[in-house]
């Protein structure tokens, strides 16, 4: 396996529904356009073409699937994914920006649905590549609802789940943030969107661009 470049960098951007990963994600990743930086802005689950099919059987609720099953496909999707586009990406020296990846799968199957959380732990190793920088948007149920109910549309089975559930979610991500201090930046998501790119890329101009 080559060795990632060292201008590569890969930043995860994480939260409950609501929370405005994907609006930040997209303006991360121009933003860094902007700044003459090559970037791959990609999502979980998903993100290769295999990993996209996998989102589908996920995302849908046509199975209400066992909790280490889900988990397992997560997993699955994740690996071809890091092999088809994180990694390839990476080792181009592009910076990679990814709309969810394995803390994710700790927040909402390890806290939301009671998953076995040191096997999650042991997989998050196995697939061998971690953030450089994490950003966990930490949205308020009210602000969430709000935001959720504004979008219009069909929602899928993760956003159908019951307000116990999220609130195992947002506890879940606030953990994780405080036990990973060095890479997870908590992010308060609840105030304006220009106010979260603002702090997330001043962040990273402090972290990762010097």
């Amino acid at each position: 396996m080559r060795a990632v470049s060292r201008a590569a960098r890969f930043i995860t951007l994480e939260g409950g529904e609501g929370a405005g990963k994907s609006t930040q994600a997209r303006r991360l990743a121009d933003a860094l356009c902007a700044l003459g930086v090559p970037v791959l802005r990609t999502r979980e689950p998903g993100g290769a073409p295999g990993a996209e099919q996998l989102r589908a059987l996920l995302l849908s609720g046509e199975v209400n699937w066992a909790a280490p099953a889900e988990t397992l496909l997560h997993f699955a999707a994740r690996a071809e994914h890091v092999a088809k586009a994180i990694r390839p990406a990476l080792e181009a020296g592009m910076w990679v920006v990814c709309d969810r990846y394995y803390d994710s799968t700790m927040a909402y199957q390890g806290w939301g649905q009671h998953a076995d959380r040191p096997m999650i732990a042991a997989l998050s190793e196995m697939i061998g590549l971690h953030p450089d920088l994490t950003f966990v948007l930490d949205v308020s149920p009210d602000v969430a609802a709000r935001r959720l109910a504004g979008r219009g549309g069909g929602t899928d089975r993760y956003e159908r789940q019951d307000p116990g559930f999220h609130a195992r979610v947002r506890a879940g991500f606030r953990a994780i943030a405080a036990a990973a201090p060095a890479r997870c930046r908590l992010v308060d998501a609840d105030v304006n969107e220009d106010a979260v790119a603002d702090a997330i890329l001043s962040a990273v101009r402090r972290q990762l661009l010097g």
